[in-house]
């Protein structure tokens, strides 16, 4: 009895069921239809953003022989820096293989987690609690070997050299210093003392183009919104970086970072002018897409053999 009331309860529903399933079926199919579409979409862009890449790289500007750009790919960097960190080293040699980085995220995706892996030590600094619990579990076995050291911070101009002091087990003379902080990277970089590292990278940012000087002003509580206000121009870090001791010897072909290079050590090594206004690069972002890995970016233990 109980059995054949339950059956007469679901007759209504099988009844829908059965008059649909046409209607399901093509619904599935249409959503089947647009996931390929959206991947044929995806590969198009990736086709069309790295064929404009390549014909950038082909105009004659860009085929000077001491001009950087040719020689940037992504690894783990967000754009091309990790071949152009490579090409520099290549050019005026490594001493301790030891760096600085100031915003690293997750760890995943910065300028410096390349060469980690090609056995150089160093600090990173970040002031995401989020992206430092996920650092803490990813790089756990090389924090504890002592060949990376963390730093929880928010970075400002008043705590920069005591964040660096209180890390010294780097030496004094570091070989990369990077620092990108969406905002205040201008008075960082000036409060810093001595700046010793042989080569720094910076974020600049290119709505400002030379001989335009513009530097945000300070706030110590500054959050990055996604907006353009943020950072300094090229022509201000260019101008800042020179009265330390440093060349502008190139930016990547996004218009993100700008590469600079202790006076003593650019020797012949880079194009002669050293201004802003040769080395400036607009915002291409639009352009990554081809750069888009196949797989999520990850790291775990490896072997060196």
């Amino acid at each position: 009895m109980i059995k054949y009331f339950f059956k007469k309860i679901f007759i209504p529903f099988h009844y829908i069921r059965n008059k649909t399933r046409f209607w399901r079926r093509k619904h599935h199919a249409l959503e089947r239809k647009l996931t390929d579409l959206e991947k044929i979409t995806q590969s198009m862009v990736k086709i069309f953003s790295w064929d404009i890449h390549q014909k950038i790289l082909a105009e004659p500007r860009y085929m000077e022989a001491k001009r950087l750009l040719r020689s940037g790919f992504k690894a783990f960097s967000q754009n091309e820096e990790d071949g152009i960190i490579q090409e520099i080293f290549c050019r005026i040699g490594i001493t301790n293989k030891n760096f600085i980085e100031i915003g690293v995220g997750n760890g995943l995706e910065n300028n410096t987690l390349y060469l980690f892996l090609q056995g150089w030590r160093g600090l990173w600094i970040e002031g995401n609690s989020d992206f430092i619990d996920q650092i803490n579990e990813k790089f756990l076995s090389y924090l504890n070997n002592g060949s990376l050291i963390v730093e929880h911070a928010w970075v400002k101009k008043d705590n920069i050299n005591q964040l660096i002091k209180k890390n010294n087990g780097l030496s004094k003379e570091i070989d990369l210093l990077s620092l990108d902080v969406d905002g205040n990277d201008y008075h960082v970089l000036e409060a810093i003392e001595p700046l010793e590292a042989r080569v720094i990278i910076l974020e600049y940012n290119p709505k400002y183009r030379p001989p335009v000087k513009w530097v945000m002003k300070y706030n110590p509580n500054h959050s990055f919104d996604g907006s353009v206000y943020y950072g300094a121009s090229l022509k201000s870090f260019e101008i800042l970086l020179a009265k330390k001791g440093y060349k502008l010897v190139g930016c990547n072909l996004y218009g993100v970072n700008a590469f600079f290079v202790r006076e003593d050590l650019v020797k012949n090594h880079f194009l002669d002018n050293y201004s802003a206004e040769n080395h400036y690069e607009p915002d291409r972002l639009f352009l990554r897409s081809w750069m888009q890995p196949l797989h999520v970016e990850n790291f775990g233990s490896f072997e060196t053999k």
